[in-house]
């Protein structure tokens, strides 16, 4: 099974686990790109949380800025689950990376090329309040269109809410 599926959700609504189950019904190999590094005590806690919630079969990357590179390395039959767009965005952000949109069209394109299915996790986090800070606020609009970029390049968009999923269709 091909094509680019985009789950996008808020905090804890149940996105990766969706992801999880989508990789293991493909059928083929599961190559699981992990965007997120263990920068404290609670993000470490996570990061082991969501390790031990995936099949010992799934091959991990981590990569939490070339993720187009880690999508075009990736075997062209297998099933890749990208997990999540949200921290990556942060990551190239902190990183004082330019071009994160162009960025995230080129690695959209990539994982809408790819012969086997890929599965992008992201957050949105533009339904809650406003950010107090700038850098807030520019990283819910670059998410934001992130998002969007990857919705575009998508054969299927899902909005993932306690655990519940609505198929996101075209205005």
């Amino acid at each position: 099974m091909s094509g680019l599926v985009l789950l996008v959700g808020g905090a804890r609504s149940g996105k990766s686990s969706l992801a999880l189950r989508l990789a293991e019904e493909a059928g083929d190999p599961v190559v699981f790109v992990a965007t997120g590094e263990a920068r404290d005590g609670e993000m470490a806690e996570r990061i082991a949380r969501h390790r031990a919630e995936r099949p010992a079969s799934f091959e991990t990357v981590e990569e939490p800025l070339a993720l187009r590179a880690a999508l075009e390395a990736a075997p062209p039959g297998s099933c890749v689950v990208v997990d999540c767009l949200s921290l990556w965005v942060a990551n190239l952000l902190e990183a004082g990376a330019g071009g994160v949109e162009e960025e995230a069209g080129a690695a959209a394109a990539a994982a809408a090329a790819r012969a086997g299915r890929t599965i992008a996790v992201t957050n949105e986090v533009g339904l809650g309040i406003v950010p107090a800070t700038p850098l807030g606020r520019a990283y819910r609009d670059v998410l934001g269109r992130v998002n969007a970029i990857w919705a575009e390049a998508a054969d299927e968009a899902l909005l993932v809410v306690a655990g519940k999923v609505l198929r996101l269709g075209d205005a």
